[in-house]
C-alpha cells in the first residue's frame, strides 16, 4: 500500500521541479561567490603587508653619503711613521673628518655650531677611512675626494622622511644643517648609493653602520646545527617506527605524542630548551646563552616532529609491491629499506625537511626564551660563539626607538621573506622533479 499522507515527488519538467532546481543552482552561485570572495580578501590582505613593508623598507637599501676633500695627515694617523697596522688602525681618523668638514664650512666659528655640523656625518664614518688607510698605507700625507656616510637624520631628510616645512622644533633636523645639506646638495657632494653596509656588517646602536650580515651567519650557524641534528634522528625515527616497531599501544602512543608535538607552541620548546641545555648539565658542559649551537638544539628539538610526519607519510607512499619484489628475491629486510624504498621516498622527505628548516628559520620565542636577544656586534665565526638570529634582529630593531630603524626593519623582514620563499621554492621544484606517480 502507497501512504496517500505524504506528498507526491514532483515530476521532470514540472514547475516546482524547476524552482527548487533554480534555488539549488543559486545556491550554488552563492556559495562559489563567497568562496571567491575569501580568496580574494586574503590576497588584499597579503598585498597590503607586502606593499606595507616593502614601502617602508626598500629605502633602506640605499645610504645617504657626503663628499670630503680628506687630507691624511701622517701626525694624527701614523705619528711615528713606522706603518704598523696596529698603530694605523688606532689613529685619529674623525679628527680627519672634522678638520675637512670644518674646512669646508670656514665661517662656522661657533662651538655648538661645530658640534652640528660634525652631526652630519656619521659617528661610524671613520671606519672608511681607516679601512682605506690599512688597505694601502701609501695615501698618508695625500689628500682625496672621499665619499662617506651621512649620519641616520641626513638620511632621513635626504629620502623625505624628514619634512623640511615643518616647525624646527618637531623636527630633528635644525634649519641651520639644512642650509648646510642644501650648499652640499648645490655642490653635488650628496648622493645616494647602495647600502653596501646594510648586508656587510654586525648590529650597532647606529642606524646608518647596522647590517644584517652578524644575524645572517648566525642563522646560517643556527641552522646547520638543527638540520645536522634533526634529519638524522626524523628519518631513523620514521623508519624505526613505519617499517621495523611492533604495532602496540605503545608505539601507538609514541605516534599519538609525535601528531601531538607537532602541534605545540615554539616557546614551550624554547623552555625545555632554557631547562634542560641552560641548566646545571648545559653549565657544567660549556653551554651559554646566545649560542648557535644551544639554538639549533632548541630548533632542532621543535623541527623533529615535522620531519618525522613528512618522512613517515613519504616511506607509506612506496608502494608495498617493491617490498614484496625485494624481499622476495632474497632481500633483507634492513635491504629492502636502504636500497629501494628509502632512496624512492628520500624526495618526499627531503620536501617535509625543507618545510620544516623554513620553519625554524622564521621562530624567534624559542630564541629568546635562551639569550639570543643579546647585542652582538661581531661576526660569529663558529657554533659556540656569540650570535643572534634575523627573527630576533629584526625584534631587536624593531623596538629601537630611533625613526631610522624603522625602514632596516622592514628591509631585514623582506630578505628574511626571501629566504622563505626560497625555501619552500625548492621544496615544491624538489616535490615536482622527483615525484613519482604509482
Amino acid at each position: 500500500m502507497t501512504d496517500t499522507s505524504l506528498p507526491l515527488l514532483d515530476t521532470i519538467g514540472s514547475k516546482a521541479w524547476d524552482k527548487r532546481l533554480k534555488r539549488r543552482y543559486a545556491a550554488e552561485r552563492r556559495f562559489r561567490f563567497y568562496g571567491a570572495l575569501a580568496i580574494a580578501a586574503a590576497i588584499g590582505v597579503l598585498a597590503l603587508l607586502l606593499v606595507s613593508i616593502v614601502s617602508k623598507g626598500y629605502t633602506a637599501f640605499w645610504q645617504t653619503e657626503i663628499a670630503l676633500e680628506i687630507t691624511f695627515d701622517g701626525e694624527f694617523i701614523d705619528p711615528e711613521g713606522t706603518g704598523d697596522p696596529e698603530v694605523l688602525a688606532l689613529g685619529d681618523y674623525q679628527r680627519l673628518l672634522r678638520t675637512a668638514i670644518r674646512e669646508r664650512f670656514p665661517e662656522v666659528t661657533e662651538r655648538r655650531d661645530r658640534r652640528k655640523l660634525s652631526r652630519l656625518l656619521s659617528s661610524g664614518a671613520d671606519t672608511t677611512l681607516r679601512d682605506m688607510v690599512l688597505a694601502d698605507p701609501g695615501i698618508i700625507g695625500s689628500t682625496q675626494r672621499i665619499w662617506v656616510t651621512a649620519s641616520d637624520d641626513v638620511d632621513s631628510f635626504n629620502k623625505g622622511k624628514i619634512d623640511r616645512n615643518v616647525p624646527e622644533a618637531d623636527r630633528r633636523v635644525s634649519d641651520q644643517e639644512i642650509v648646510w645639506l642644501d650648499a652640499l646638495q648645490a655642490e653635488g657632494a650628496v648622493r645616494s648609493s647602495f647600502n653596501t653596509i646594510f648586508f656587510t656588517r654586525g648590529d650597532s646602536r647606529e642606524p646608518e653602520q647596522a647590517g644584517i650580515w652578524g644575524a645572517l651567519v648566525g642563522s646560517f650557524l643556527t641552522l646547520l646545527v638543527t638540520l645536522a641534528l634533526s634529519f638524522p634522528i626524523g628519518v631513523l625515527s620514521a623508519v624505526y617506527l613505519e617499517e621495523f616497531a611492533p604495532k602496540n599501544r605503545w608505539t601507538d602512543l609514541i605516534e599519538v605524542n609525535i601528531n601531538n608535538l607537532a602541534a605545540v607552541p615554539s616557546v614551550v620548546f624554547g623552555l625545555l630548551g632554557l631547562a634542560v641545555f641552560l641548566g646545571p648539565v648545559g653549565r657544567y658542559v660549556g653551554l651559554e646563552r646566545s649560542m648557535p649551537l644551544v639554538g639549533g638544539m632548541v630548533l632542532a628539538l621543535m623541527t623533529l616532529p615535522t620531519i618525522i610526519i613528512a618522512a613517515r607519510a613519504a616511506i607509506k607512499a612506496v608502494p608495498p609491491s617493491i617490498r614484496e619484489a625485494a624481499l622476495g628475491v632474497g632481500a633483507s629486510k634492513l635491504q629492502v629499506m636502504t636500497h629501494h624504498v628509502l632512496p624512492l621516498a628520500m624526495p618526499g622527505i627531503l620536501t617535509g625537511t625543507i618545510i620544516g628548516m623554513a620553519q625554524a628559520l622564521g621562530e624567534t620565542a624559542p630564541l629568546l626564551m635562551i639569550g639570543m636577544v643579546a647585542f652582538i656586534v661581531d661576526i660569529p665565526g663558529w657554533i659556540d660563539d656569540s650570535a643572534t638570529v634575523l627573527p630576533v634582529q629584526i625584534f631587536i630593531w624593531a623596538d629601537s626607538p630611533e625613526r631610522a630603524f624603522v625602514e632596516r626593519t622592514s628591509a631585514a623582514i623582506m630578505v628574511l621573506l626571501g629566504f622563505l620563499i626560497l625555501m619552500n621554492a625548492l621544496a615544491v621544484l624538489l616535490r615536482k622533479r622527483f615525484e613519482r606517480r604509482w
